[in-house]
């Protein structure tokens, strides 16, 4: 089953169409921990006074923000609690735009939106009318307490909702500062055409799983011969639950006669709902959870390498006590 990390509504109009919220990518690449060689402990990081060396606790820890070199404003938790935005489990689609209209620059991690609650019939229309009309859906919608712009569009028979960045997150061509040579360069004739046979000489179907990264390869194929070496040092940690909720379906025929009926009229705001997080991760700081969810990252694969070490190691040292155990029995015999 796929993971789910959220759980509430596409809306538009006044139609909500019941979702969850599944990942579509999966992060990959080698967690290098630090370890004391001497005990093979990890090796963590210590909150000190810069200029004086002294460790801190906790409570004398204010957040600050720099606003001018050396000059801070400190900010406090309920000010920060006050600021993030409200979640409301909706994602509110607010226009409707020309799928070539946005740039990739843009697009930033893309999720899949799968139907929740009875929700088929008006996922599949809205999915339907989006491939049709040419159009994607620009949306806001608060994950995590952090509000996104986003994009929901149609991939195949499913939808899919990928966050963007915002405007003054984008640089644009100008910033690279080209000389006029490259802007507008005039072109050969007789070059341009044999770039144009190269590329198409080299051109070939899109397959992504012919792609690897070479240097994980051999950084695990390096992992797994030791491990079978017995060259291990097991890593366990707690694992996370996060609590999730729904939102209900309403009758789609009477929404969309009644978003048609009241297009003039003031747009509804959406419904709210309680915050997907846990109650201890809203008083964490944000900086305590990222450490958190990135050490519990880090310590599955350690763990399942050491499982499967241990295991293998077990099943030879079966297999050779049998064998010696057969050995003895026929040299009895012969005798």
């Amino acid at each position: 089953m796929p993971r789910t990390i959220w759980k509430g509504a596409v809306s538009f109009g006044l139609v909500h169409i019941p979702v969850a919220l599944v990942p579509a990518t999966t992060r990959q690449g080698i967690d290098f921990d630090w370890l004391d060689k001497r005990s093979m402990d990890r090796v963590g990081y210590k909150r000190i006074n810069k200029t004086t060396g002294e460790d801190i606790d906790s409570e004398n820890i204010v957040k600050g923000v720099e606003y001018e070199k050396g000059h801070y404003v400190v900010i406090s938790d309920d000010e920060i609690k006050a600021a993030h935005p409200k979640a409301t489990q909706t994602v509110d689609i607010i226009a409707f735009v020309d799928a070539k209209d946005i740039s990739f620059l843009y697009i930033d991690t893309p999720y899949y939106l799968t139907p929740d609650r009875r929700g088929e019939k008006v996922y599949a229309l809205l999915r339907e009318t989006l491939i049709q009309t040419g159009k994607v859906g620009i949306a806001n919608v608060v994950l995590r307490n952090k509000q996104h712009l986003a994009v929901v569009m149609p991939l195949g028979k499913a939808l899919v909702m990928n966050t963007l960045r915002w405007a003054d997150e984008v640089r644009g061509v100008e910033y690279l500062e080209m000389k006029d040579e490259a802007l507008n360069a005039e072109l050969n004739p007789r070059e341009l055409d044999m770039a144009k046979r190269l590329v198409e000489d080299m051109s070939e179907e899109w397959d992504p799983a012919q792609y690897k990264d070479t240097f994980q390869d051999q950084i695990m194929d390096l992992v797994e011969t030791k491990a079978r070496e017995g060259k291990l040092e097991a890593v366990g940690g707690p694992e996370e639950s996060v609590d999730r909720r729904s939102a209900d379906v309403i009758d789609l025929t009477e929404l969309l006669k009644r978003s048609l009926a009241g297009k003039s009229a003031k747009k509804p705001a959406p419904e709210e709902a309680s915050d997907n997080e846990d109650e201890d991760e809203e008083r964490a700081s944000p900086t305590r959870r990222s450490t958190s969810k990135a050490a519990s990252n880090k310590k599955a694969p350690a763990k399942s390498t050491a499982s499967k070490a241990s295991a293998s190691k077990s099943t030879t040292s079966k297999t050779t006590t049998r064998k010696t155990s057969t050995s003895k029995s026929s040299s009895k015999k012969a005798s």
